[in-house]
């Protein structure tokens, strides 16, 4: 404890991976029980080419103006997603997936571009791709804190809500409810997540902070208001395990490090989950 005190860097990247696995892990329950957890992976696919075009148009690596740059381009992924989806005889899955290799192989190139501009060497931009988390500043973690309390506080708000139009969307409509502005709204709070969280993660690595704490928190209970604290929790312990096995292992990198202890809590609820893990399940079922 007193090392974690005194250390800046210690400090900086436990607080950040516990608090993004959080808000994450309960940003991520809502398209997990919907089905569409691809969802999460496209939009953070999409925030490689903005990170890149807002470098290249400003020529700055300035945190925040990287950040509105993967906001704005995952805004627009999404926004061609949904139009592909719209057509008819499109399969929703084969139009996330087109979605999500389409922006990575366009943020590639762009890195490519990136890296034969003069001050490539300043740029920096390859640490998105799998996170950089020991290079997290305390300015970064205000912004994770600030931007995941927001989050979190607003879907503390209007939980019933998104409850509504995700269990039963026709009643849902039948009540007034415009299910197009409530999964903009989730839609939103996802993207803000994935801003802030694909310089601790990467780009590839993101979606798993998404899916694989709800995943998890899914074995465990049925019920909603259960199911968003495991989530969170899930996410934290994930993200504090992470972070601290990369900074104990080493050239372990932080990012990877998080993604496989959420993982190993994923595996761990679906074999032993006292809901719908596969040994209580086959224990009932005898």
């Amino acid at each position: 404890m007193t090392e974690w005190w005194t250390d800046y860097t210690l400090r900086n990247v436990t607080l950040g991976a516990v608090m993004l696995g959080a808000f994450s892990g309960i940003l991520g329950t809502f398209p997990v029980l919907r089905r569409q957890g691809l969802t999460g992976d496209a939009m953070a696919h999409a925030t490689l080419p903005g990170v890149c075009l807002a470098f290249l148009l400003t020529q700055t690596k300035s945190y925040p103006v990287l950040m509105v740059g993967a906001v704005v381009a995952a805004l627009v992924s999404l926004a061609l997603v949904q139009w592909i989806q719209s057509v008819p005889r499109v399969d929703p899955g084969s139009a996330l997936g087109w979605g999500l290799s389409t922006a990575f192989g366009l943020g590639v190139v762009l890195l490519g571009v990136v890296q034969s501009t003069p001050n490539a060497g300043q740029a920096g931009l390859e640490k998105f791709l799998m996170g950089q988390a020991s290079a997290i500043t305390s300015e970064q973690v205000v912004v994770i804190g600030s931007v995941g309390g927001l989050s979190v506080l607003i879907v503390t708000m209007v939980v019933p809500r998104l409850a509504l139009a995700t269990f039963d969307p026709t009643f849902a409509q039948t009540q007034g409810l415009r299910l197009s502005y409530w999964s903009g709204l989730l839609n939103a709070l996802m993207i803000g997540a994935i801003a802030v969280g694909i310089g601790t993660v990467g780009v590839i690595l993101m979606s798993a902070m998404l899916i694989a704490p709800s995943a998890a928190a899914r074995q465990w209970t049925h019920r909603l208001g259960p199911l968003l604290v495991l989530a969170g929790l899930f996410g934290a312990v994930g993200g504090l395990f992470g972070a601290l096995s990369s900074l104990w292992v080493p050239r372990a990198p932080t990012g990877p490090a998080i993604v496989l202890s959420l993982s190993v809590l994923a595996v761990v609820s679906i074999l032993f989950g006292r809901d719908r893990g596969l040994l209580w399940s086959r224990r009932r079922g005898a």
